[in-house]
């Protein structure tokens, strides 16, 4: 596996597979890497000669008050997965390299309706983050595919929307959530759980399985997910949002829809955990 840390060197290797007739996928990460991260890489691989992974903590998808600095960071090690995993490339740009001019300064790609909800509402402006890189990758690689997963489902469905809308030719996968044996939805912020909130955690999806299925039976949602929020709460979950809504628009559900989605984000303790469920109706 090549390393490289920049968009010269980046150009250079990806010129030449273009030159080999080859075809790229791209899997875009934050490093940190677990079996979800590796599973990107798996099903990148199944539809691609080449597949190229990009470790860079996006300083512009961080709020002030957000955990940037402590967001963990394992490079050497996030390496080796990659090469274990038979990557063709890792990209592992400075904040530099991405910004040149610093964060502020740098043009911005925003997705205009699906980031006022759900995590956009919470959290302003990080989605605006996660395209301006996500579309400066797709112009670096030009991949034929990008790979994405569906624990974050919104950021999935924007960033689809911003293929389309920007005309790229770059087809999206989303991939299953990648869970514990638990039903803890993997993710790089739950080594910050305690051992008794890692204990508690599990009921997220645990509740989350209950309300799909309920709704699913055609139990009015409003009530379900009220009985829910406050079963939550008193676990020790402090609820950001509990919403269903349509799997593919993101507006609010009503009753003419069948393909739902219900998401979550609560925090336990210090850690914020985000999940959803699709919900056929």
């Amino acid at each position: 596996m090549n390393v490289v840390t920049t968009d010269a060197a980046l150009r250079s290797e990806v010129a030449q597979y273009r030159a080999n007739g080859q075809r790229i996928a791209l899997v875009p990460t934050m490093g940190n890497l677990h079996a979800g991260h590796l599973s990107l890489v798996e099903i990148a691989r199944r539809h691609a000669d080449i597949v190229i992974a990009t470790i860079f903590v996006n300083p512009m998808q961080f709020a002030a008050h957000e955990d940037l600095d402590q967001y963990p960071r394992t490079l050497e090690a996030d390496l080796g997965k990659l090469q274990q995993a038979e990557t063709s490339l890792a990209f592992t740009p400075s904040t530099e390299q991405i910004y040149p001019d610093g964060v502020t300064a740098h043009t911005q790609v925003a997705v205009p309706g699906l980031t006022d909800c759900l995590c956009g509402a919470s959290r302003p402006g990080h989605f605006d983050g996660v395209t301006t890189i996500v579309c400066k990758l797709f112009n670096l690689v030009q991949p034929e595919v990008a790979v994405f997963g569906k624990k974050d489902l919104q950021q999935l469905l924007i960033i689809q929307k911003m293929a389309v809308d920007l005309a790229m030719n770059i087809k999206i996968i989303g991939a299953p959530i990648v869970r514990a044996d638990d039903g803890l939805a993997l993710s790089s912020r739950n080594q910050y759980l305690t051992p008794e909130e890692r204990r508690i955690a599990p009921q997220l999806h645990t509740l989350m399985k209950a309300a799909g299925a309920a709704i699913g039976e055609g139990e009015q949602a409003g009530k379900v997910l009220a009985s829910t929020q406050e079963a939550l709460c008193s676990l020790g979950f402090d609820v950001d949002y509990l919403e269903l809504r349509s799997a593919e628009s993101l507006r609010l559900a009503d009753e003419s829809d069948t393909h739902l989605a219900l998401f979550v984000a609560a925090r336990l303790g210090t850690t914020r955990l985000i999940d959803n469920l699709v919900i056929e109706r």
